[in-house]
């Protein structure tokens, strides 16, 4: 299979060309701005308002976003009890590490799921996050445990499934593929391991 030439971002003139290719974020922050448009926000947030610009000749409609009471509650020097809830200004702080490390032990450490649940759970107390935390352990000591990858590390998940499917290669042989891989059109921008990856040239 011959790899077609990607074009330049800067020639792509419809939504639906933009999202058929791989592009890096620094790509998108870089046309966003050359077009004078926002550049904040994830990845998919800024290929989403170049692909809405380029179709209609717009930027996206400001919506203004409602205004929610911040709460007051210091994560870095409040008392904490396993009656505490957590809070929309909750922070991953030492005051906070200490607090789970003299429920959960010494050797308590945040890690990415624990912190995206902590963030996403106003409303719940300290125990529930304990409670959720030891089943957290749990499941990483099962011996077929696989962490979550987040819909955006496409590479992170490519990487896994060709690992999985040719143990005999290594990360040398992800590169190589997945170099070629991006280089070709998807019906969504996304590129997803297949065995037949392994023929491209």
């Amino acid at each position: 299979m011959t790899t077609p030439k990607k074009p330049k971002i800067a020639t792509i003139t419809t939504g639906a060309e933009l999202k058929q290719w791989y592009w890096l974020k620094s790509d998108l922050i870089a046309e966003a701005k050359r077009r004078g448009l926002k550049t904040s926000g994830a990845k998919f947030d800024i290929l989403n308002r170049i692909a809405h610009f380029l179709d209609t000749g717009e930027a996206e409609a400001q919506i203004p976003k409602p205004r929610i009471k911040r709460s007051k509650f210091d994560w870095h020097c409040e008392t904490l009890t396993p009656e505490t809830l957590l809070t929309n200004s909750y922070k991953n702080t030492q005051n906070v590490r200490r607090f789970f490390k003299s429920q959960l032990g010494e050797g308590f450490k945040f890690n990415i799921e624990f912190m995206a649940w902590l963030k996403s759970n106003e409303g719940r107390t300290l125990a529930d996050a304990c409670t959720e935390y030891r089943a957290m352990k749990q499941r990483e000591a099962d011996p077929n445990f696989q962490s979550k990858i987040a819909p955006h590390n496409q590479f992170n998940q490519y990487t896994r499934d060709f690992l999985a499917d040719n143990p005999n290669l290594g990360i040398d042989d992800v590169r190589r593929v997945w170099a070629l891989k991006i280089a070709l059109r998807s019906a969504n921008g996304r590129h997803v391991y297949a065995p037949s990856d392994l023929k491209l040239n």
